[in-house]
């Protein structure tokens, strides 16, 4: 899988909870939308084509938001709980192609 099958992935899963998402899913599902996007184009940009580049520079920008004080405690956990879970299922897919 390349960095831009791998966006497209985890920005649909983001998206078919839409329906049926809380108002927490729904924000950080928004939230890292910005940071998925934002890091796979910095990958483009720098020449890096594998998932896992993409999935250091998107931890890399969520510390560095929460080291700036963007999230509060219970939004950092939200957030980087849902990062993982979107990780989580679109690995276990690729898996069982």
């Amino acid at each position: 899988m390349n960095i831009f099958e791998f966006e497209q992935q985890l920005l649909s899963e983001i998206d078919s909870n839409i329906a049926t998402a809380t108002d927490d899913q729904l924000f950080a599902g928004g939230y890292l939308r910005g940071h998925i996007t934002l890091s796979v184009a910095q990958c483009e940009i720098d020449g890096r084509n594998h998932v896992r580049d993409v999935k250091t520079r998107v931890n890399h920008s969520l510390n560095q938001a929460i080291l700036s004080g963007e999230l509060n405690e219970q939004d950092q956990k939200l957030v980087l709980s849902f990062w993982a879970e979107l990780i989580n299922k679109v690995e276990q897919a690729a898996t069982a192609q």
